[in-house]
Order: structure tokens, then sequence, then C-alpha cells
């Protein structure tokens, strides 16, 4: 790796040790899959967003946990619309994922650099009641102990994740599941998170995003997870759109973040948030 250039930011945050970490390759242009999976394990943070260049402001991405390629990550996004900021790139990006076109823009108050990213079309679909089951097994967790204020829902925003509303703080707090049971049921239904979340107010949320598939025991900041659980808020009539949703996520990683989510009346979900290198 010593002859690519791999920048590393925390997404979510405004300080190095919040947030949550993300590889960034500005040109990753010759590298094929194998090299960015060997890349992004060697990196060791659950995304490396890699960029291919296209024209001024318009780019491919790839990104890459430790284990396996991701359809599409939040946190990296944020990160890498920074990391262009910070080196002159224009505000209006355009991402090309895997999964579609992702609209980001970064806006600049002095020294301070926030990204806005716009989410491919989201859906929300139920979840079938053996994946409930198994997930609340391998979490140890009780179907008593989830808020039916908030149903149990699959929501997609470029990446699946099952969102699960546990009733108190102390149960989202209280994480210790069971890592292979639960990456062997999430990689059966193709999801990349479980988005275990509690509701604090109507307008501010806590969550908590076990990734076994990617070889991460748990996220401290998910952006693609924030976009799905928009779309959910608006599919279930949480909030009226338009809204914006706060979730803070990390605190009890030690590393808080701060997400904020824009909810439209119709099409992607905004997830807005700050990024800050980190030192090599």
């Amino acid at each position: 790796m010593s002859d690519l250039h791999i920048l590393r930011y925390a997404a979510f945050t405004d300080r190095p040790d919040g947030g949550n970490p993300a590889g960034v390759v500005l040109d990753a242009r010759g590298l094929d899959a194998a090299r960015m999976l060997a890349i992004a394990a060697e990196v060791g943070y659950s995304e490396t967003a890699f960029l291919f260049p296209r024209a001024d402001g318009i780019y491919d991405v790839r990104y890459y946990s430790p284990e396996r390629e991701i359809s599409f990550c939040g946190h990296a996004t944020i990160a890498a619309a920074v990391a262009l900021a910070e080196r002159g790139a224009p505000a209006a990006l355009t991402l090309h994922a895997p999964v579609g076109e992702v609209d980001v823009r970064t806006h600049r108050d002095g020294a301070r650099i926030t990204a806005t990213l716009t989410s491919v079309e989201p859906h929300v679909e139920v979840a079938p009641d053996a994946l409930l089951q198994g997930t609340l097994a391998a979490l140890r967790w009780q179907e008593d102990e989830l808020d039916p204020a908030l149903p149990v829902r699959i929501g997609f925003a470029g990446a699946r994740h099952l969102i699960l509303a546990a009733q108190t703080r102390t149960r989202l707090r209280a994480l210790a599941y069971d890592y292979d049971a639960l990456r062997q049921l999430m990689l059966a239904h193709d999801l990349t998170t479980v988005a275990l979340v509690w509701r604090e107010s109507p307008g501010l949320f806590h969550a908590r995003n076990p990734f076994p598939p990617g070889g991460v025991v748990e996220d401290p900041a998910t952006g693609a997870a924030a976009a799905a659980f928009g779309a959910y808020l608006r599919a279930l009539g949480v909030v009226t759109a338009p809204a914006t949703v706060v979730i803070r996520q990390g605190d009890d990683m030690g590393r808080p973040s701060l997400l904020t989510v824009d909810i439209p009346e119709q099409g992607g979900i905004r997830v807005i948030g700050q990024a800050v290198a980190i030192s090599a």
C-alpha cells in the first residue's frame, strides 16, 4: 500500500476520535476488486471508499468492508465528499455507485465542511417473521422489548437494513449478540446492518448498528441505515414529510456521532454530517 495515497477520515463528527472512521482513495484507477478488498482489509475500518474520476465533480465509486464489497456506504460517502472539498473539488458532486447515482453537496463555513448525500429511491418492506425471530434470538432480545409503535421493517436506501425499535434506552444500551448466528442470518437475507433504534422524542433517535456481514461487530455511525430509517419514518407515517430528524449513534462505543436526516415528501432521503481527517 505504500504507493497508494489512502486518506482516513472520521464521519458524522467534528473530532477525530468520534464518528465512524472511513478509508478514502480519491483516485483508484488501476485497482481491481481483489486489490480494493485487500486494501480495505488492511485499513481495517468498516468501509473504504474508492473513487474513479470521470470528470470534474463526477466519479464512479466502490465501497469495500474488510470482508466484502458493499452496495452503498453513507459514512464513507460523507468522508470522501469532505476530503474532495478540502482539495478544491466543486460543491456539487455526482457519485455513480453500484446501487445507482448519489448526489452529494458540500458546504463550507470557515474551517467546517458539511456534506449532504441524497440516497437513491428508497423503499420499505415487511420483514418475514422467521427473520424477526432469528434476529431476536441472535440479539438475545425478547419480542415484548420492542416498541409496538415502531413496527419491524426492512428499509432500503442503497442497502438493506432490518429496523428494530427498542422500548427503552436500557435495552438498546445492553447489546451483546451472537455474532456468527446474526451474520449467517443477515447474509441469507441480504442485509447490510441491523438498525437498532430507540426514540427519545419525535425528532431525536438513538441507534446502534451491528454489521457482521462486513466483518464488523458494530458501526458507530451508519449513513446508509440513517437514509433507510428516514424512508421508514416516511412510509409508516411516523413523521409528516417534509421533516428532519436527528440520530445519535456511537455513544455506547465511545465514538459519539450525529446524523441529520432530511425527509422530503418523495424521492431520495438526505443525510447530512461533518467529517474530519484522522492523523496517520
